[in-house]
């Protein structure tokens, strides 16, 4: 089998650090890895199967030699290194929203639109967690009964940015059940924040726009009419997608659990008379997306409710990439 040379920017991030671990898990090809981070994290060493390697500062000689470039290093590191890594000759995979809505970089979720990728694109841009999630479970749906409009709501863990926000969630919560009366109005813990990324001139925040544009792009439904609200909530890993689906046509619910039980990447727990549905500590640590609750909306003429969970470190960023990378390979 041929082997790669592959370099992992932010490679001490949460990202970074299940980049290396999955691609162990999965027996990736790798013939060497190179650990890549900022001046603040050279020094240290991380494992990969059964050796540890030095992390090293990344530079724009960082990438010579190397065949698979994974990136979660944040955008503006991805618009100014990717570039460098695709000339040094490996091929990008990015984790940021640097890329994703550029025409010339496939944006791909490899149960969805693997025929995005024709082997000529030197970056690939990998997409927003909770959209990831989305499409999963939404595109059998679409190929069945061609959606014409979305309503989604996501409920989104903390771990989405990063081990500091981890971190000061239970901070946070040991203070408040200390003492109840000194919180943060916009604290994680014991709350709800309906903000996640920056407001935009429509009072919509990014995240919101970003699932709206990357769903239609992944999809390939330019018009498709999305709407998102997307909201942080006090769980350590694993976002949640309340989402609302209008069809063409009538698509029953017991048609659509046959239908996702047999689409890649799905497993359906979905039974209301015995509580079965799925929750983010249950798909935390887990590759699939998990859909429940599914049921009529009778609001509509053909409408369909449905509750999507997965673990956003993994099936959310690294382990997309990495399938990504096994798609390539």
């Amino acid at each position: 089998m041929k082997t790669y040379n592959v370099a992992i920017a932010g490679a001490t991030g949460l990202v970074g650090r299940n980049f290396i671990s999955i691609l162990e898990e999965r027996n990736f090809p790798v013939s060497s890895i190179r650990f890549l981070a900022s001046e603040r994290s050279s020094g240290k060493r991380l494992p990969f199967r059964g050796k540890e390697f030095p992390v090293e500062v990344l530079k724009e000689d960082s990438f010579k030699g190397m065949d698979l470039a994974l990136f979660s290093a944040g955008g503006s590191t991805s618009l100014k290194f990717a570039p460098i890594a695709a000339e040094s000759g490996a091929t990008v995979i990015d984790n940021s929203s640097a890329w994703r809505m550029n025409a010339n970089v496939p944006l791909i979720v490899p149960e969805v639109n693997p025929h995005a990728l024709n082997g000529s694109h030197k970056i690939i841009a990998n997409p927003n967690c909770s959209t990831i999630q989305m499409v999963v479970a939404i595109k059998p749906l679409h190929d069945a009964a061609q959606i014409k409009r979305i309503v989604v709501s996501t409920y989104q863990a903390v771990s989405g940015k990063g081990k500091a926000a981890v971190d000061d969630l239970k901070r946070d919560a040991t203070n408040y059940l200390q003492d109840s009366t000194k919180f943060n109005l916009k604290q994680h813990a014991f709350n709800a924040v309906p903000h996640i990324d920056v407001f935009l001139d429509d009072d919509s925040t990014k995240e919101e726009t970003k699932m709206v544009n990357e769903t239609r792009k992944i999809m390939g439904e330019p018009n498709m009419p999305v709407s998102a609200t997307c909201v942080r909530v006090p769980v350590e890993t694993g976002h949640c997608c309340s989402i609302n689906l209008e069809f063409e046509r009538s698509l029953e619910p017991q048609e659509a659990r046959d239908i996702l039980r047999a689409a890649p990447g799905v497993i359906v727990m979905d039974n209301a008379k015995e509580q079965i549905y799925p929750t983010p500590l249950f798909a935390s640590g887990k590759d699939e997306v998990f859909v429940g609750r599914i049921r009529q909306d009778n609001s509509v003429k053909y409408g369909l409710n449905l509750w999507v969970v997965a673990d956003n470190v993994r099936k959310g960023a690294a382990l997309n990439a990495v399938q990504i990378a096994e798609m390539l390979i």
